[in-house]
């Protein structure tokens, strides 16, 4: 085989793998899509008539710890809290825990909420940093508040410690700077009460974005696409992510992620299953970890997923604060997929096996790294005159019409299900973001996993920081920034 030979090979050869995986990876979205909207339709039908203080009222409802790790957040960390004692429940406590903060963050809950230190009895199940004390409010509203104060040792560590003071049946994690739904216990609780042919071991819900919304005393008043572009792409990501993917995974029973900034979890079996690892993306690890407890132990099980909008948080708005959340992201991604690598393709581990392990691996970790392929792989044909302008501008129309009409179905699917945006303006100003994102977010996107390859492959397994804006308040603003 001569040079020509070889180099047609090569081409050859290139040109089935990228129209392959370009075929296979419109072929999973369209499904996906599919399969969500009709569990969309399902789930709607089947709640349209529940009522839920029916589950408030009951003896049999589980008891729940909302468990609140908090670095640094003692701008906020005082109304989050008391935004959580709006949520509708009755059996439930709150554990706030101070990952050795660096600024007032204690002194702000102890003054706020009348803090005392207690002897407290910690049944270490799970191995932390060294708890520094214990604090329970003094306030009659507040008696089911607990605060530990701990040595700092990552979010993962202060879920850990949490889990230790709990005694409840479940417990919901949730970021500091996270504003809850009032009915989102409710809701997230009920799976974990109607399931009877296998146990329910998790439940995840909506993350919503809360940039440019009208916020009061922990509450959403009023609710607006953001007003920042970048923080506006984002609203399309998170739509398309949790209506059109994480629906469709939990009909598939393929679900692998369960958002960091609220979820509920089997208290016993999270312990059992050695609570949450020190991980970069440690979300998603620990689903992936309990689940493969599940299928080892040979237990029947679910993760359910409720596609109510439950919570809010804020997304990044600049270039750096969002390249370090993206690139962190990534290297959580390549860190769960590498350490449970035996789950691929093994029929032992069911649908997450056979489904949602091969999709996140070819799909999520390596679509970038082909995406990049790819663009030089063409560059190079291009200039050596074997690729026509008319073939890229033909191929780049075809691309950016698939993505612009799931954008455009994410947002049909959000109008005909919860309608949250009120305003025709805010939908309009949606699409077009829609219309823009392939042109701006996308290859922003595409350099940050990049470049979350490249640090994890250099071994960089530090978490970075995110700057807070804070939420508006009838046009007051706030700052603050959290260890991520």
């Amino acid at each position: 085989m001569n040079y020509d030979e070889l180099i047609r090979f090569i081409s050859y050869f290139l040109d089935k793998i990228f129209i392959s995986y370009a075929f296979l990876l419109i072929f999973s979205y369209t499904t996906l899509s599919i399969v969500s909207a009709i569990a969309l339709n399902h789930y709607l039908k089947k709640n349209s008539f529940v009522d839920y203080s029916v589950i408030l009222d009951s003896p049999l409802a589980p008891s729940v710890s909302v468990l609140v790790p908090a670095f640094n957040e003692a701008r906020t960390i005082v109304d989050n809290i008391e935004s959580i004692y709006t949520i509708h429940y009755n059996n439930f406590d709150v554990i706030v825990i101070n990952d050795g903060s660096t600024d007032t963050t204690f002194e702000e809950l102890r003054e706020a909420f009348k803090l005392e230190k207690v002897n407290f009895a910690i049944n270490m199940e799970v191995k932390t940093a060294e708890v520094r004390g214990v604090y329970k409010s003094t306030i009659d509203t507040y008696s089911n508040l607990i605060v530990v104060d701990k040595e700092n040792g990552g979010k993962a560590d202060a879920l850990n410690a949490g889990i230790n003071i709990s005694d409840k049946d479940l417990f919901m994690a949730i970021d500091a700077d996270s504003i809850l739904e009032p009915d989102a216990v409710l809701k997230l609780v009920k799976p974990f009460l109607e399931r009877t042919d296998r146990r329910v071991i998790a439940a995840g819900g909506v993350v919503r974005i809360v940039n440019s919304c009208i916020v009061e005393n922990g509450r959403i008043l009023e609710v607006r696409v953001p007003d920042n572009i970048l923080a506006r792409m984002q609203v399309l990501e998170y739509t398309r992510s949790f209506l059109m993917g994480r629906m469709a995974w939990a009909k598939l029973d393929g679900l692998i992620i369960i958002s960091g900034a609220m979820g509920m979890f089997d208290r016993n079996v999270v312990v059992q299953s050695g609570g949450y690892a020190h991980s970069i993306g440690e979300d998603m690890e620990l689903v992936v970890r309990i689940r493969r407890y599940m299928s080892e132990q040979r237990e029947k099980y679910k993760i359910e997923y409720i596609p109510d909008p439950l919570c809010w948080t804020e997304a990044p708005v600049d270039l750096s604060t969002f390249g370090r959340q993206r690139s962190r992201w990534t290297r959580g991604t390549i860190e769960t997929l590498t350490d449970h690598s035996k789950i691929f393709l093994s029929s032992r581990y069911g649908s997450m096996g056979m489904l949602g392990y091969p999709f996140w691996f070819l799909f999520e970790w390596l679509a970038p790294i082909v995406e990049l392929i790819g663009i030089i792989y063409a560059i190079i044909l291009y200039v050596t005159g074997n690729l026509s302008i008319h073939f890229i501008l033909i191929t780049f129309l075809f691309v950016y019409t698939f993505a612009l009409f799931f954008s455009t179905c994410a947002i049909l699917y959000e109008e005909l299900t919860f309608h949250r945006y009120e305003r025709k303006t805010d939908v309009f100003r949606l699409w077009i973001a829609a219309v823009l994102e392939p042109f701006l977010l996308h290859p922003i996107s595409l350099f940050f996993s990049i470049k979350g390859n490249i640090q994890y492959a250099m071994g960089n397994r530090k978490w970075g920081r995110m700057e807070r804006k804070g939420f508006s308040h009838k046009g007051k603003k706030k700052s603050d920034s959290a260890k991520e």
